[in-house]
């Protein structure tokens, strides 16, 4: 749970939200456990044994001075004592530190007046009953015939006119008041209508409460992992490219759609049945205990094995999450891989060899979806029996006090409701702890991703001003994470501001390497890189690269329109400084004529446009960052020959005054630059103008002969 916890640092901020949903949550619970109590009167008014009257005042008598009387029924009211039940209260039971236990009150003793100097004979069972209620503030003194002898009077002590007790049972009695105390037909019925109207009442504002605990919880859920999704991406996009090289960027894709959907589950689960459930099974089985407290401790023995049933259960599904998610990660990036390469894989004939590896992968998914689902499905089973015989063993035991006259029959039936209510809302939390699981096995891989470090960044960087004067690579060494040999060793290469660097050699020779260091995408293993003087470790990122623009062959376009794809340079861009730099780029004679021209949108990964087209936009992009220092990688390796003239002309433009970095295998726009590097092995070799190169570079010699002059 460490790793999920590590969630409510999205969940807190929005406090207020929170506190609703748990008041809303006990209000809930509340209203939910006061609806059961309400079958007691109805079931007692419904079949004639007690008017609702009298059960209230009974039941107040009982919680206020621990008393409970005889409820007396018809043929009570025949034969020679028939006035004895029908004009007194007679004790069945007396709790035990009590205030009718401290007063001397017993069990078979006969209440016959109260607060009365003699025995008024027109008082029925029904008045004496209401009398002894009304009692509470001031208490009572008590006339009882215990053993068919009147002994001295007893004096029971009232509550105090304040605090939750005394005002609970004054408002009851005030609800309560609404009924006739006669039992006729008639009475009989509203009392049945006005039971019934206050269960409606309770219904709707448990209704209300519920939405607004259902929604505010769904809103803190969609919040929490909407900021947790944004960080999540501003951690990846500013973790070093590097770390890419190692890892699946499909995985993290996954860990940021997928991962972070199962954490949003985990939460709504907390802010869901984790709170609602739990609570609904205390409020029911509290409501249980007032009825009877051993019964329900009996019951509550099975909670031990549960809990037990749930960690084991719980244990197993972090473990298959986890693995489904590894699965699922691995599944979207075949998908990609797939998807991307379809032309190679139809002209290859390879649709069997994909086939065998998705099935492969698509088979360990399902492996580990069958582990959760049978550890889900044996959840809830295993609670239902655990349940079972615990409300078993509170049945047997519960039909016996029935029987022994030692609790009510319809009473009992009610408690039977209410261990079923709250079993139910037991059984609905057993995969609680299995939704956690899977949420935290989720927030493991998110997290562990977030904790992934930063791109490097001296905390006492400078802000590094435009290029003035010089770039120098002073003996630079550089190995990419996980290879065994230096892509670069021994770099020496002085720049002047304003030079035109042209940087050639075979494939592998490190020409690509080289200009990554310079905007810091990978910092040396030794060396350093200097800009006027200053180590470009010791500058801040933004400024270094705010003077740099690079143009690689790999053209990178995103799924928007071409003006956004353009602007992409400056932040802020006008639609005439993107058309500028298009001209510029010879890209405005292609966009003009697009029926939506500059707000065409290209799709994913340029579709719609050629090569060469896509080329121009991103060098488009280029000219519109105005950069200090450029670099061309292979800039013009996809553009076609009708259109290499008016790009060549673009670049030499852009070029003048300003540092450049040219990789290119184009003779014409190698032959024009300062100074040609030649790299070899992941060292420069040579150095020079064209001229001098060919008469003393052999290495240059070929590579113009194979590959400058046909290209």
């Amino acid at each position: 749970m460490k790793e999920f916890s590590r969630v409510f640092k999205y969940i807190w901020p929005q406090w207020p939200r929170i506190v609703v949903v748990v008041i809303s949550a006990m209000v809930v619970t509340l209203l939910l456990s006061v609806s059961f109590l309400t079958v007691i009167p109805l079931l007692k008014v419904m079949t004639g044994q007690e008017g609702l009257r009298d059960w209230a005042d009974r039941k107040i008598c009982q919680w206020q001075y621990g008393v409970g009387f005889y409820v007396p029924e018809g043929v009570d009211f025949t034969g020679k004592k028939g006035a004895d039940f029908a004009n007194s209260l007679m004790v069945v039971s007396v709790n035990e530190k009590s205030p009718a236990h401290n007063a001397g009150i017993m069990v078979g003793d006969r209440i016959i007046g109260i607060n009365s100097d003699s025995r008024d004979a027109n008082e029925s069972f029904s008045d004496l009953l209401g009398k002894f209620a009304e009692t509470a503030k001031n208490g009572a003194t008590l006339r009882i015939n215990r053993h068919n002898e009147e002994i001295p009077p007893v004096r029971l002590e009232g509550l105090s006119n304040t605090g939750l007790k005394a005002g609970t049972f004054a408002l009851a009695q005030k609800v309560i008041s609404v009924v006739p105390r006669e039992k006729s037909e008639t009475n009989r019925k509203k009392a049945v209508i006005f039971i019934i109207m206050v269960v409606t009442i309770l219904t709707i504002i448990r209704c209300i409460a519920r939405y607004h605990q259902q929604y505010l919880a769904e809103k803190v859920v969609q919040v929490s992992i909407n900021r947790l999704r944004e960080d999540a991406f501003v951690h990846v996009i500013n973790m070093p490219i590097g770390f890419f090289s190692r890892e699946r960027p499909s995985d993290y894709i996954s860990r940021l759609v997928r991962d972070t959907s199962f954490m949003g589950i985990g939460i709504k689960v907390l802010l869901g049945k984790a709170l609602q459930e739990p609570l609904n099974a205390i409020g029911l089985l509290s409501i249980a205990a007032m009825l009877n407290w051993q019964l329900t401790l009996i019951f509550l023995f099975g909670a031990f094995p549960a809990i037990w049933a749930i960690v084991a259960l719980g244990k197993k599904m972090k473990r298959a999450s986890r693995k489904s998610l590894v699965a699922s990660s691995q599944m979207l990036a075949k998908l990609q891989e797939t998807m991307a390469g379809l032309k190679i894989v139809k002209v290859y004939n390879q649709q069997e060899y994909e086939h065998s590896m998705f099935g492969t992968i698509n088979k360990a998914l399902l492996k580990q979806s069958l582990r959760i689902s049978k550890t889900d499905a044996a959840t809830q089973p295993m609670m239902e029996v655990l349940g079972m015989v615990a409300g078993s063993v509170a049945l047997f035991v519960g039909a016996s006090m029935v029987a022994s006259n030692k609790m009510e029959g319809i009473d009992f039936m009610v408690f039977l409701g209410l261990l079923g209510a709250a079993a139910a809302s037991v059984r609905r939390t057993s995969d609680i702890w299995n939704k956690i699981q899977e949420a935290n096995g989720a927030a493991e891989r998110v997290f562990a991703m977030m904790d992934q470090p930063l791109e490097p960044e001296n905390p006492h960087a400078v802000e590094l001003a435009p290029l003035k004067n010089n770039i120098e690579f002073r003996d630079i060494v550089f190995t990419y994470p996980g290879a065994e040999r230096h892509s670069l060793n021994g770099i020496r290469l002085f720049v002047r501001a304003g030079q035109k660097i042209a940087i050639v050699g075979p494939n592998g020779s490190g020409k690509t390497t080289l200009a990554n260091l310079l905007p810091r995408f990978y910092d040396p293993d030794k060396g350093e890189i200097l800009i006027d003087g200053i180590d470009i470790r010791n500058a801040k990122l933004l400024s270094l690269r705010n003077q740099i623009a690079m143009v690689t062959q790999n053209v990178v376009t995103f799924n928007t329109t071409i003006a956004a794809n353009i602007g992409y340079g400056k932040t802020g861009a006008t639609r005439d400084e993107i058309v500028n730099a298009a001209k510029r780029a010879f890209a405005h004679e292609f966009i003009e004529p697009l029926p939506l021209g500059y707000d065409t949108v290209i799709g994913e990964h340029g579709s719609g446009l050629s090569g060469g087209q896509l080329q121009r936009i991103v060098i488009a992009r280029a000219i519109l960052k105005d950069p200090t220092i450029l670099i061309f990688d292979e800039a013009t390796s996809q553009v076609d020959a009708d259109s290499e003239s008016k790009i060549h002309k673009a670049i030499e433009e852009i070029m003048h005054d300003r540092t450049s970095f040219v990789i290119a295998h184009r003779f014409s726009t190698i032959i024009s630059a300062d100074v040609i590097v030649v790299m070899d092995h992941g060292r420069i070799v040579a150095q020079g103008q064209h001229e001098e190169l060919m008469r003393s570079c052999r290495l240059y010699q070929s590579l113009y002969e194979t590959q400058l002059v046909k290209a």
